[in-house]
């Protein structure tokens, strides 16, 4: 059986990662969520240089762990920032990434902007591939956990 971890940024706490890393997950996901210009509105709470540094700091610790991301599209993002996001997570040395539609769960969620079309998803499917990233899943309805199974095989 294999063991996918997903995790918070905690704060850059490098004492709590190391908790994490002490179980030897096969992989090690922290989802980035929106890209930069957005991280105030969408994730408050949280740090895009921050993120960054967790998916780096595992590889820096374990070159063998596969490290993954997230990235939720709808929140009014432009194609070039995405690009911009898929190269920093190469550059943290992100393996896999997961890009999905983001779908308002109730009214007290932020409200989608844009919905993203399927070929959209497929060309951010492709730069990633070419940028070098192992695996990659990308459609509107795609999840963080999504064929996790298939991802393994990589």
């Amino acid at each position: 059986a294999k063991v996918e971890v997903l995790t918070p940024d905690f704060n850059g706490n490098k004492d709590s990662i190391e908790i994490v890393l002490s179980s030897k997950p096969d992989v090690f996901n922290h989802n980035i969520e929106t890209v930069p210009s957005l991280y105030a509105k969408v994730r408050p709470l949280a740090d895009y240089k921050s993120s960054l540094g967790v998916l780096a700091y595992i590889k820096k610790k374990n070159k063998d762990i596969l490290t993954k991301s997230g990235l939720m599209l709808g929140f009014g993002e432009k194609i070039p920032e995405v690009h911009e996001v898929l190269s920093d997570l190469r550059k943290a040395e992100c393996d896999i990434i997961t890009i999905g539609q983001y779908l308002r769960p109730s009214k007290a969620h932020l409200p989608v902007v844009e919905y993203i079309k399927p070929e959209i998803f497929e060309s951010f499917r492709l730069k990633a591939l070419s940028m070098g990233f192992k695996y990659v899943s990308s459609a509107p309805l795609v999840r963080s956990s999504m064929n996790a199974e298939e991802m393994y095989n990589i």
